[in-house]
């Protein structure tokens, strides 16, 4: 009797192994069998000095075979009060026919699953299931948010690098086939599971500490002001990388659903408004560079400008002034601006601000950046090389205007900015990526200049006092300008400043905007304490030391 019970056995044996898996597979399959989504786990993204700004944890999805689902309405009503699930599409789930298998929510915490489950089988309203599952993380917070974006339900990407880099990070699901059995799984061949592929991981050119010093830092100021957002940048001059990129306001992307749409996205990329007077910098760099002015030129200031059909005035009230470029820099003169900007060729003036990369977008990465405006030079007026001498009449966003100073501190180089350094791959080794192209803007005695006339503007007599730095050389400049309104004409002011140090030695760059400012705060008294407090947290993060040089007396009257 043992004999022919083994011969059986046998029997059974060879003919599972006479069947190809696949066939057998595909047996199983018709016998009710069903198949599996295996996600493959999303790479993170990693501030400069690998800390995690976004991850993939460990979590659980529910599932239901609408097959053994006794009373579907009772199941889509309990779900909805435990998780929250939308009732009407859970119940059309539940209500399925011809499928075994429906995915009821994911991203769930473990504990949470399982006791949903479980109060679900001891009701009696068994059929639902919890499976393994991952969960999108942001451990910081609202640190870089604007940058990171977030993902959806589904495990997608929907803004910032998660939607730009989706593919990078997102891998390649796998599968599973499994057969039920009394509301059990159980495996097929192994030919039947196809292994879930990681993403690759992405290190950004992000410090997460400056990062969230600068958002606290712009968060102030807005508030303090009354202003309606802002945005603040730390730049590395000689790379072009973008140590910091902070937006107010900002949400919390483990959050994202509950802040608005509006929030999302990068202010610094995709908002464009009118630099004003920090573009004077780069006028006096272009008009230094082609021989017209020197920084001790005198220049006559009358107390008005009349141009056109229009008059061009000073923020202050003044009479007839007898200043140097440096002292019309340092006091941010319109007219005097103009008187000298009058003597380059629309033509050429345009290509000097082309060279500092306005009208285009910077390709950091982030989808959605604008370029701003820079009108083709034929479309010039003389009016309109007056005003966008001193910053009216081109638009700009914040990198490319911060990027444009830093082309001065680099020497008169151009580097492109960047906000990736590499991936990382999922044995851990790291691909560099130099995305950087540069070129010359102007020439290296055109940018010292100009670094020198602007360290007159936070100088005693300057218009940024406050954002001086004990023991360092600062050169910076303030901006003011009215704000264009979607309605047409300009309602409100954008204020700004920017800056670098040490500026003889130049590290980095430190850029403020503040929009809509409602307490007469101006370029100097509101952003350049934010421009002080930040750029002292980068040098000193970085161990810039003084360069121990004074700054050479410069006139700024004759």
């Amino acid at each position: 009797m043992l004999a022919f019970v083994l011969s059986l056995f046998a029997a059974r044996l060879i003919q599972l192994q006479g069947i190809d898996e696949n066939d057998y597979a595909q047996l199983a399959m018709q016998k009710g069998a069903k198949t599996v989504a295996l996600q493959a786990p999303r790479a993170p993204i990693y501030d400069r000095n690998g800390v995690a700004l976004a991850q993939t944890v460990d979590a659980a999805k529910l599932v239901a075979d609408p097959t053994v689902i006794k009373d579907p309405t009772a199941v889509a009503t309990r779900l909805h009060d435990e998780i929250g699930v939308d009732y009407i599409a859970t119940l059309e789930l539940l209500s399925k026919t011809g499928t075994r298998y429906v995915e009821l929510a994911r991203s769930l915490p473990d504990k949470k699953a399982e006791a949903v489950v479980k109060g679900l089988n001891s009701a009696d309203l068994g059929g639902v299931f919890a499976y393994d599952d991952t969960a999108r993380s942001y451990p910081a917070g609202d640190v870089a948010a604007n940058l990171l974006g977030f993902t959806g339900t589904e495990g997608e990407g929907l803004y910032g690098f998660e939607r730009a880099l989706d593919s990078v990070l997102a891998g390649r699901d796998g599968s599973a086939t499994y057969l039920m059995a009394n509301d059990q799984q159980i495996p097929l061949a192994e030919s039947t599971v196809t292994a879930p592929e990681e993403g690759t991981g992405v290190k950004l050119t992000i410090d997460q500490d400056l990062q969230f010093l600068a958002q606290r830092r712009l968060a102030q100021a807005v508030s303090q002001t009354g202003g309606s957002s802002g945005v603040a940048v730390i730049q590395d001059v000689e790379t072009g990388e973008l140590l910091a990129l902070a937006d107010y306001p900002t949400y919390d992307p483990n959050a994202w659903i509950a802040s608005k749409e509006a929030d999302y996205g990068s202010r610094a990329l995709m908002d464009v408004y009118e630099p004003g007077s920090v573009q004077k910098a780069l006028t006096f760099a272009a008009l230094i560079d082609a021989g017209y002015v020197k920084p001790k030129t005198k220049i006559t200031v009358p107390p008005t400008l009349p141009r056109a059909d229009t008059t061009i005035n000073d923020y202050f009230s003044h009479g007839t002034l007898r200043l140097t470029a440096a002292g019309v820099l340092a006091k941010s003169s319109n007219i005097g601006t103009t008187l000298s900007a009058e003597q380059m060729p629309i033509p050429q003036l345009h290509r000097y601000l082309r060279g500092f990369g306005f009208g285009e977008p910077t390709g950091v990465g982030i989808v959605g950046e604008s370029g701003g405006l820079l009108p083709e030079a034929a479309d010039w007026l003389p009016i309109t090389r007056d005003t966008i001498s001193f910053g009216q009449g081109l638009s700009v966003n914040a990198v490319q205007m911060s990027t444009a100073l830093s082309a001065i501190a680099n020497d008169g180089v151009y580097v492109k900015p960047s906000l990736v350094s590499g991936y990382v791959h999922s044995d851990g080794s790291l691909e560099n990526v130099d995305a950087s192209s540069r070129h010359r803007v102007v020439s290296v005695k055109a940018a010292k200049q100009v670094a020198h006339m602007m360290e007159g503007v936070t100088g005693p007599e300057g218009t940024a006092p406050f954002a001086a730095i004990d023991g360092y050389r600062v050169a910076g400049k303030t901006g003011t300008a009215q704000r264009a309104s979607e309605q047409g004409g300009y309602r409100g002011y954008t204020i700004s400043f920017g800056g670098f140090a040490p500026a003889d030695e130049p590290r980095f760059v430190v850029y403020v905007v503040i929009q809509e400012p409602t307490d007469g705060s101006g370029g100097g008294s509101a952003g350049g304490p934010v421009f002080h407090d930040l750029m002292v947290a980068a040098l000193q993060k970085y161990g810039v030391a003084p360069t121990g040089i004074r700054s050479p007396a410069l006139p700024l009257d004759w």
